[in-house]
């Protein structure tokens, strides 16, 4: 009996990593695809999906939790990563670019309702970003602030160009040329055109519109 419980959890949990997988595909594509479609993708029935997750609500907001766990951990990483601070930086850069978390950041954005918990590890996530950020100013040229860590990363998730192989080659060498403007260099360069973003700017992408 414990085995056979035991073999269904198993099942279960592979399950879920199939349809979550489904999800990031379609909702990335499309966040206006209808929960069927992430049911279709992953090869199970609907009625499967509807045990997992009760509504597209349901399954949006687990992948943006997911999405900054991952983000989380790879901040703590970076925080304790014991190298020279731009070493550590663009170590933590390129993670986050694999780990494509912002990918669903700028899609899935005022697509639904945040729950207490994930304004809470948002939060925690921002409050590293200013760690990071703090620890790596002396190395940053002059304008860079730490929202724009946000809008790199989403811009470099945006690339989507052959198979992934090509996509993630291609995101690391606009991460490298990103990473080079970033750097201060030896001789001081003009300021940077416009205003960096605003965190209200950033934050106020979650807020549905009415």
């Amino acid at each position: 009996m414990t085995a056979a419980l035991s073999g269904r959890k198993a099942q279960a949990a592979r399950n879920d990593e199939v349809i979550l997988a489904a999800a990031r595909a379609v909702f990335i594509a499309d966040p206006g695809a209808p929960i069927s479609a992430v049911a279709e993708h992953a090869g199970v029935g609907i009625s499967a999906l509807y045990r997992r997750y009760a509504s597209k609500e349901e399954l949006l907001r687990k992948l943006c939790g997911d999405g900054l766990d991952r983000y989380i951990a790879e901040s703590e990483k970076a925080l304790a990563d014991d190298r020279d601070p731009w070493v550590a930086f663009t170590a933590f850069m390129a993670a986050l670019v694999d780990a494509d978390t912002n990918s669903l950041t700028a899609r899935l954005a005022g697509t639904f309702t945040p729950t207490p918990e994930l304004y809470e590890a948002a939060v925690r996530a921002e409050s590293l970003d200013r760690a990071i950020y703090a620890r790596t100013q002396p190395h940053f040229r002059d304008g860079i602030v730490v929202e724009d860590f946000a809008v790199i990363l989403e811009q470099l998730t945006s690339i989507r160009l052959g198979d992934d192989h090509r996509t993630t080659q291609l995101r690391h060498r606009y991460l490298a040329l990103m990473l080079e403007a970033m750097h201060r260099p030896s001789a001081q360069p003009p300021p940077l055109p416009g205003p960096p973003p605003t965190v209200e700017e950033l934050t106020d992408r979650w807020r549905r519109a009415e």
